[in-house]
């Protein structure tokens, strides 16, 4: 894999964005010959035969609704037909299909990432530097996004939608019992301590500890990245002050039976969602659409607010959001750019969307369109996008590093003995930050412990 060192170009009419560090070229090399995937099971196919004459791009992707978007583009573009394979979700087999597919030289010509995905796909060396092709919409995007496709200052995808966390609440249950909302973390403690008291088997809300990705989004909101580049080495932080204080704050929560530890979308959950026993959720820009669709009977009784804060700090993470890369051996590379451009900023795309889901485009633009097309209804108090556009403004720099996908699953098996008081997450960080470093140096990896620098 080749990229420019030290990359300080900005592109046109893009000056106003802040970028993370460069990756040097040599730690690129390094990165791409240290890590391996496994090969998994071919593809569920759902092509079909394009017409005579037109420009067949193929795309696999898990995205939910993809056949949709697929099929209104093919409507309206006769002479590009975009064939959909519809593959395994990204941890559970599809980054590692599509990585072996860059490598053997067979990938399709579209590949479906997630931000955090997007660098271990980068060390395959087979994706196609999209920079000058995305220079004219950077603009466009919302700062979290488009740092999100730029890991290296460069652009090797088009977004398609973010996902910044926030506080979903009921309503009903926090007015009648006077709580305020809380705004800081501090707050939030003594929010908690008021819903025990108020219904003795009720908390606040669950941290769930079988969920990397969760905690990733909570750490990454006090502000010290898990990595960072310098010079030719990854820097390794998972046990940073910020995230080590987020790790407290929930063992003392969790120690104090002050919120659950279960974990979230099981019909436990639900249940206790629905019948008052859990009074909040900390989740992402797509709960909007997945609480409508899990507890329909709920409607006016939830709320959103942006999350608590640090100090009086706005800030917040993002746990997930969608991208779309083009494979650099691809043959179609302008007929795939010509629909992932319809697919990342065209109005209608969000219309489709929000037939069945809440859109949150990255491009924002859109963002006013799925406001518009918004079914509202469901939740009470201050307007959904509203909330949801303040916590995307409020999203800090994070720097995902060339392992991140794995050590969700590290962060989850660490935190498994605490519902059991086997470990503390104090510890557990601790631990994840020994595996994180010694499984990139196993690697090959260049990598900087910072722990190591913060003791000395």
């Amino acid at each position: 894999m080749v990229l420019p060192m030290n990359h300080a170009d900005a592109e046109a009419g893009s000056a106003r964005r802040s970028h993370p560090p460069s990756w040097s070229r040599r730690t690129v090399l390094r990165a791409s010959a240290g890590l391996g995937a496994a090969l998994t099971a071919g593809v569920a196919s759902g092509c079909s035969s394009s017409p005579s004459g037109a420009t067949r791009v193929t795309v696999w992707s898990w995205l939910t609704g993809m056949d949709k978007y697929v099929a209104a583009f093919n409507k309206t573009h006769k002479d590009i037909q975009v064939e959909l394979s519809v593959i395994a979700a990204g941890l559970s087999g599809g980054y590692a299909q599509q990585t072996n597919a860059l490598r053997a030289h067979n990938a399709p010509d579209i590949l479906h990432v997630e931000y955090q995905g997007l660098p271990q796909i980068l060390t395959s060396g087979g994706l196609r530097d999209l920079t000058d092709d995305m220079a004219d919409l950077a603009d466009g995007y919302a700062d979290a996004a488009w740092r999100g496709v730029r890991p290296d200052g460069r652009t090797w995808a088009v977004p398609m939608d973010i996902a910044p966390m926030v506080f979903y609440y009921r309503k009903d249950l926090f007015d009648r019992h006077g709580i305020d909302v809380p705004r800081t973390w501090n707050d939030f403690r003594l929010a908690a301590r008021a819903v025990r008291k108020a219904q003795a088997n009720a908390r606040i809300t669950t941290f769930p500890l079988n969920d990397g990705s969760f905690f990733a989004g909570m750490s990454w909101q006090g502000g010290d990245p898990w990595w960072r580049v310098d010079g030719d080495s990854w820097e390794v932080n998972v046990d940073g002050e910020g995230t080590r204080r987020t790790a407290e704050f929930w063992q003392e929560m969790i120690s104090s039976g002050l919120v659950k530890s279960e974990p979230t979308g099981s019909q436990e959950w639900i249940s206790a969602m629905h019948t008052g026993r859990l009074w909040g959720l900390l989740g992402a820009s797509w709960s909007v659409g997945s609480l409508n669709k899990s507890i329909p009977d709920d409607k006016q009784r939830w709320a959103v607010a942006t999350m608590p804060t640090w100090d009086g700090t706005p800030a917040n993470g993002m746990q997930g959001g969608t991208a779309f890369a083009v494979s650099k051996e691809s043959k179609v590379a302008d007929a795939a750019l010509t629909f992932l451009r319809w697919l990342s900023t065209d109005p209608e795309v969000v219309h489709i969307g929000a037939t069945f889901t809440s859109p949150f485009p990255g491009y924002e633009p859109s963002r006013q369109v799925a406001r518009e097309v918004y079914k509202g209804g469901y939740f009470l108090g201050e307007p959904v996008y509203d909330v949801l556009d303040r916590a995307a403004a409020r999203v800090p720099e994070w720097t995902w590093g060339p392992n991140a996908l794995g050590l969700f699953s590290t962060v989850a098996n660490a935190f498994g003995p605490v519902s059991t008081g086997g470990t503390t997450l104090p510890r557990a960080v601790r631990r994840v930050q020994t595996q994180a470093v010694s499984t990139m140096r196993a690697r090959g990896l260049s990598v900087i412990n910072a722990s190591d620098r913060s003791r000395a």
